[in-house]
């Protein structure tokens, strides 16, 4: 079985979005082309949608001091009263699970219920330990609901024709609902914080049905790049080659060319193909 991955084609990362990659519409004209194109030699596609709240925590509006986009946030700045949660924001006990979020009671007020600010140093402080990142404030993006949330036309339309084309049906992965943690990985949290944010083993245990698992969509830097690096932390290290990185339906958002680039190379030396779409797939 042939399985199409495509993460976040989302009209928020292409232009025009308000998280918008410049180079997003040429990545989307070449997967729908795929589709359209070898559309009968793909046996199942699935959808990445990323899915936020807008008061999710690493939006500007979760903050009293509404830090602007691309702002790093540290666990020490928010000890040191630097940022700090909204005090009017109300966070349901039904976005944390106890049994997933460790000494949880170090994040509850006296009334047992969640403390933005005691949950916000722990979050961070916690996100700063696992040593990929620090909280990023990004653009208000993906808001369930809204225009950008859609995925961008040219690939939605090309999932219609290959439904029709071959009388499956796509299915659709989302991410980034709970609005406690950061979920650039299709896979897991950064941050566990509920049984929906844990590593998705059923999700990961279909894909490893594939013959040929083929990867594109948004953003390389990030969604793409850890969703990838969780797929294949769980992989077969002899099977390594069934899994194919679209290297021309991918980009990187700007300013983190970097580390786009670093997650190629690490691909490569493990053993993961990188193609162009028009390659033998």
């Amino acid at each position: 079985m042939t399985t199409l991955l495509i993460i976040d084609a989302q009209k928020d990362f292409h232009p025009g979005g308000n998280l918008a990659i410049p180079t997003a519409n040429q990545d989307a004209v070449r997967i729908a082309r795929l589709i359209r194109e070898r559309g009968e030699s793909i046996q199942r596609i699935v959808a990445t949608l990323d899915t936020h709240q807008k008061l999710h925590i690493a939006h500007q509006w979760f903050w009293k001091e509404r830090p602007a986009p691309f702002t790093i946030i540290s666990a020490q700045e928010i000890a040191d009263g630097k940022y700090n949660p909204r005090a009017s924001i109300r966070l349901s006990n039904s976005l944390l699970d106890p049994a997933v979020f460790e000494d949880s009671s170090k994040v509850l007020d006296e009334k047992d219920e969640i403390d933005a600010r005691k949950y916000a140093l722990e979050y961070t402080r916690r996100l700063e330990e696992r040593g990929r990142f620090q909280l990023c404030i990004w653009p208000e993006h993906c808001l369930i609901g809204s225009p950008g949330h859609g995925l961008v036309d040219v690939i939605s339309e090309a999932l219609h024709g290959w439904s029709e084309q071959t009388g499956r049906s796509v299915e659709w992965i989302l991410k980034g609902q709970n609005l406690l943690t950061e979920m650039y990985s299709a896979l897991e949290a950064d941050v566990p914080v509920s049984v929906d944010t844990s590593f998705n083993r059923d999700f990961h245990q279909t894909l490893l049905k594939s013959e040929k698992l083929i990867v594109c969509g948004q953003a390389m830097s990030h969604c793409v790049n850890y969703t990838v690096r969780d797929i294949v932390l769980h992989w077969p290290v002899d099977q390594m080659s069934k899994i194919i990185l679209l290297t021309d339906c991918t980009s990187a958002v700007p300013g983190f060319e970097e580390a786009a680039l670093n997650f190629r190379k690490d691909m490569e030396s493990i053993g993961v193909q990188l193609k162009m779409s028009t390659a033998e797939l």
